[in-house]
């Protein structure tokens, strides 16, 4: 089986189209930073370059790849470890917008390469992200690859057709019917997540929630909001592996007692789970908190891109928060850890459930 999505098909052109006109709204004149990760992107980089030119911009390719990197973490030294790519630093003072293909890459790239060094490393990556957030208009794409399907446990073409039908489904109707959910719970002080192993409490008093609706990541397909950081309390054991720099975490149960993190234990790789909650001071911390509603996503894929958006699961992010809902909390980092909550399990708001065993009600 060929690693390669036709080149040819005219998805490719429709789904550049929508990340330039619709997810960062594209302006003639801008400039426009195109992330070619892993070269199965290539067809989408040029939908994406095609579309960036139709709307007067001026696109920059650059290429990116998890295995030139994973050179990097086997043989560099601790100063290499722990730079932060100029070029791409720069590139992010360049761009107006900042468009990211991110093709999938073997999660066991890194098997070998010890905790320390992978999380030095995945800080720096860090700084690059924060700087793409604070200075650029941005979206990132998880493009589907041969390697994505395996670890999704599916064919190649089954998952790029869920691929296709997950970031070109109806993105006007569906914000809109998702904004009529969070109007409803626009003034909601708490969130309350109970399931498998979790009984979890924060504030969100003074938050916002904000609708992904084809924006900032694609696919898309979530409400999001920032707890109030130490009113964070109870614990929350996530059923399928944590994905962070390339590497599974499985079994990881974290808790809180008033917004400290006083445990956080995993099956396996639990000196790297420990070594990214060092990262820094506010890597302890939940800065977001996420509910999935894309109806297209139909499985886990073990990347957090894609399964944050499974309708009727929610997900939290250790480390940075988001400033438009209102988030406080600053790190390097932004992990995103999914629980599923479409077996067993709900969420209540200010004591009213809002979903609860996948089925919503807003």
């Amino acid at each position: 089986m060929t690693n390669l999505v036709s080149a040819d098909d005219p998805r490719w052109f429709e789904l550049g189209a929508h990340l330039v006109r619709h997810a960062t709204k594209v302006q003639p004149g801008e400039r426009v930073m195109i992330a070619m990760g892993e070269i199965e992107s290539f067809p989408l980089a040029r939908g994406v370059y095609e579309a960036c030119i139709r709307a007067g911009a001026f696109p920059q390719v650059q290429f990116l790849s998890e295995t030139l990197r994973e050179s990097l973490l086997r043989l560099g030294t601790p100063e290499q470890l722990e730079w932060v790519p100029e070029v791409e630093a720069h590139g992010m003072e360049w761009a107006d917008v900042y468009i990211a293909l991110r093709g999938a890459f073997p999660l066991d790239i890194h098997y070998d390469i010890p905790a320390d060094r992978l999380a030095v490393n995945q800080a720096a990556q860090g700084v690059i992200s924060s700087l793409r957030w604070r200075k650029t208009r941005w979206t990132l794409v998880r493009v589907p690859n041969q390697a994505f399907a395996e670890q999704a446990g599916s064919s190649l073409d089954d998952i790029t057709e869920m691929f296709f039908r997950a970031c070109l489904l109806d993105w006007e109707a569906a914000a809109a019917e998702w904004q009529g959910w969070i109007d409803n719970i626009r003034d909601a002080r708490s969130v309350r997540i109970v399931g498998r192993g979790t009984d979890l409490r924060f504030s969100i008093a003074g938050r916002s929630w904000v609708v992904g609706a084809g924006g900032t990541n694609n696919p898309d397909g979530e409400l999001m909001t920032a707890p109030v950081t130490e009113t964070v309390d109870g614990v929350i054991t996530f059923e399928h592996p944590a994905v962070f720099g390339g590497r599974l975490i499985q079994g990881v149960t974290l808790r809180w007692d008033n917004g400290t993190l006083v445990e956080a234990t995993s099956k396996t790789n639990q000196d790297f789970l420990r070594s990214v909650l060092a990262t820094d001071e506010g890597a302890t911390a939940i800065g977001e908190f996420g509910i999935g509603t894309n109806p297209h996503i139909d499985r886990f894929c073990n990347d957090i891109l894609i399964d944050e958006k499974i309708a009727g699961t929610v997900h939290i992010a250790l480390g940075r928060a988001y400033p438009e809902c209102g988030g406080t909390n600053v790190s390097a980092i932004h992990w995103d850890i999914v629980k599923d909550l479409r077996t067993e399990g709900a969420v209540l708001i200010d004591g009213r459930t809002v979903l609860e065993r996948g089925a919503f009600a807003f």
